[in-house]
Parts: structure tokens; C-alpha cells; sequence
């Protein structure tokens, strides 16, 4: 497979799975709950997914140009396997999360809520990870940001009957095997 359709791929995947019981999904879900409006929920979650990921891959690409090749491996993979161990840590919604206003409308409130939410998140730095990998900054976004949207513009329309279908715990384990299997991946080839 070409690495770029690796790149797109792989990000797809591993966010959309790593989004899984995440904050931003159970935000998803109380804006979609609270607001009712799904479009504008769904346009914010992707304007604050694409910034929040294209300043993530940026500063992905950007740390290979300082970092050797061999430096670099190593943090990749130490980070993949400490990915693996935090996607083990099902995230908590804050009560202040929940209790915000809407100042700035449906759509302006989903996008800051959300740009706010990620920062540090896991989907965050796996963009950032992601883009360090691969030499593929678009392809990368582009996938965590599609990723992003499988996970939480279904739950926006369905709600809470989605997340009932798949068992969180059974999405938390395979993110972390997929992270964990990348983490060798990285140290030993």
C-alpha cells in the first residue's frame, strides 16, 4: 500500500476509534441533546476539528525537521505505547463542559467548545504523532479530521442509542492494541 494511503488510512482509523467514549463525543452528545440542531453541531465539530488538527499535524511535520530519524523513532514509539495505556482511561465530560452557554449561537459555540475540548486531547496528539510518522501533513488531518467525523457526527444524529450498540470497553482495548502494536512497530523496524 502507498504510504500516503497508509497515512489517510491509518489516521481514519485510529482516531475514530481512539474518539470512541471520548470527551468531545460525549460533548457531541449533550450539544446534539441540548441543542437539537444537528447541522450546525456537525459544521462546528468539523471547523474546530480542522483547526485543531492542521495546527496538530503541523507541529507533527515540523518536529522532524529537528529531531534525527533515530531520536525521533524512539519518541514515536515510546508515545504510541503510551497512547496504548491512556486509551485504557475512558474520559470523564467536566460539569463546566456541560453547563456552557451559547453565546455565539449553535455553530459558534460547537466550534469553540470543540477546539477548547481537543487541545491536549488524544485524537490531538495523535494527529501530531501521526504526522511525525509520515511525511504526508494533508493526507494526515485528512484523516484524523474524517476520523473525527465518523465518531461524532453519527452520535450528534442517533444520540445515546449509538453509543449502547458497541461496548466501550471492547472500542478502548482495540485502540489500545492498534497504538501499542504501532508502538513496536515504531521500535522495532
Amino acid at each position: 500500500m502507498d504510504l500516503v494511503m497508509e497515512a489517510f488510512l491509518l489516521s481514519t482509523g485510529i482516531v475514530a476509534l481512539a474518539e470512541m467514549g471520548d470527551k468531545t463525543q460525549l460533548l457531541a452528545l449533550i450539544l446534539a441533546a441540548r441543542f437539537r440542531k444537528p447541522w450546525p453541531i456537525v459544521w462546528g465539530i468539523l471547523v474546530a476539528t480542522l483547526a485543531n488538527h492542521a495546527m496538530a499535524g503541523a507541529l507533527g511535520a515540523w518536529v522532524t525537521t529537528v529531531i534525527g530519524p533515530t531520536t525521533l523513532r524512539w519518541i514515536l514509539g515510546a508515545s504510541f505505547i503510551a497512547m496504548a495505556v491512556w486509551m485504557l482511561i475512558p474520559d470523564k465530560l467536566d460539569d463546566e463542559d456541560a453547563d456552557a452557554q451559547p453565546r455565539w449561537g449553535v455553530f459558534g459555540t460547537t466550534v469553540v467548545a470543540f477546539f477548547l475540548a481537543e487541545m491536549g486531547d488524544k485524537t490531538q496528539i495523535a494527529t501530531v504523532m501521526l504526522a511525525a510518522r509520515y511525511n504526508a501533513y494533508f493526507w494526515v488531518v485528512a484523516g484524523t479530521t474524517l476520523g473525527m467525523m465518523l465518531a461524532n457526527a453519527p452520535v450528534v444524529w442517533l444520540g445515546e442509542r449509538m453509543t449502547r450498540l458497541v461496548p466501550m470497553r471492547v472500542v478502548h482495548l482495540v485502540s489500545a492494541l492498534i497504538f501499542a502494536g504501532l508502538g513496536l512497530y515504531a521500535l522495532l523496524a
